[in-house]
């Protein structure tokens, strides 16, 4: 069953740290099945704290998004995110 991965980001913090997470990200995505589908597009806050940007990406499943999130590699470019701005991210399991 399809899984997402979703990280709405609501505050920037270190504008170069969220460049080197940035610079991090892609090479994680490598052997892992990821489809991006937002990608810090045009957004509209509809309910709660303003949302500064968000991504959501697909897995084929639960077990692969959490596989990618827990790498060694996302985990050294997590520190960078972490440093650089607040966000509430989850993996969630669709419904197909």
């Amino acid at each position: 069953m399809t899984a997402y991965f979703v990280a709405v980001r609501t505050a920037t913090k270190d504008a170069d740290a969220m460049r080197t997470y940035s610079e991090m990200v892609p090479p994680t995505m490598a052997g892992h099945p990821i489809t991006p589908l937002a990608v810090y597009g045009k957004v509209r806050s509809t309910d709660g704290p303003a949302t500064d940007g968000a991504v959501i990406i697909a897995f084929p499943t639960f077990a692969e998004a959490e596989a990618w999130y827990d790498s060694p590699a996302y985990q050294e470019a997590l520190a960078y995110r972490l440093k650089g701005a607040d966000y509430q991210t989850f993996i969630i399991e669709g419904v197909d």
